[in-house]
């Protein structure tokens, strides 16, 4: 019989816990959300992988990505429904010349307005596209800090729902806000300068 002993001593750091992103690239998979969102409590994420799925379905892919509409919601349905952080889009192919970064932009801004956080790529070329649309822009993130800054004036005069700029803020949308101020700040924002500049923002 041979025996091993695993010896660790005061000075070796922790170990982070795995992460784990699964790939969703068929049918199957694309049926069986609910279990692979379930199988370890080191999932940390999604990501849809298109080219295989196509291929799975004997599908072609479009400039427009209808084909894959059905898929893509269901996975970021999925992915929210099980608290995973990460949901990622499928990958651009197209990666050359202009022509190939006003394409990955346009569908960068589809795949966040779907509920997709982050998008694979293949090329280095493609990274500044990605986090330029995925990160928050100047404009959402002086929405937020507004929303966030009048949110907490409302609860404090016990209103439930109020209203900037004649649209009603209510508990969903304050919660986007503070999503949103948090990505910011992860993002390197100076939120606590944009706090102090919109500090004067009242519930309407």
């Amino acid at each position: 019989m041979i025996r091993h002993t695993l010896t660790t001593t005061t000075s070796d750091p922790p170990r982070p816990p795995p992460s784990i992103i699964a790939l969703i690239e068929s049918a199957k998979a694309l049926t069986d959300l609910t279990s692979i969102c379930r199988a370890s409590p080191h999932l940390s994420g999604l990501i849809f992988a298109a080219e295989d799925f196509a291929l799975d379905l004997s599908i072609t892919r479009t400039p427009s990505l209808l084909e894959f509409l059905f898929a893509r919601s269901a996975i970021v349905t999925a992915a929210r429904a099980h608290d995973l952080p990460n949901v990622i889009d499928l990958v651009c192919t197209h990666y050359k010349g202009d022509a190939g970064l006003a394409t990955l932009a346009e569908e960068c801004a589809g795949g966040k307005a779907l509920g997709f956080n982050g998008k694979q790529v293949i090329h280095p070329s493609q990274v500044e596209t990605v986090q330029n649309v995925y990160g928050p822009g100047k404009e959402e993130v002086e929405w937020a800090v507004r929303v966030c800054m009048g949110d907490e004036k409302a609860d404090k005069a016990g209103k439930g729902a109020w209203t900037m700029d004649g649209k009603m803020i209510d508990a969903p949308v304050s919660g986007k806000a503070r999503a949103v101020v948090k990505k910011a700040e992860q993002a390197g924002w100076n939120v606590a300068a944009l706090r102090e500049q919109w500090k004067g923002q009242e519930p309407e």
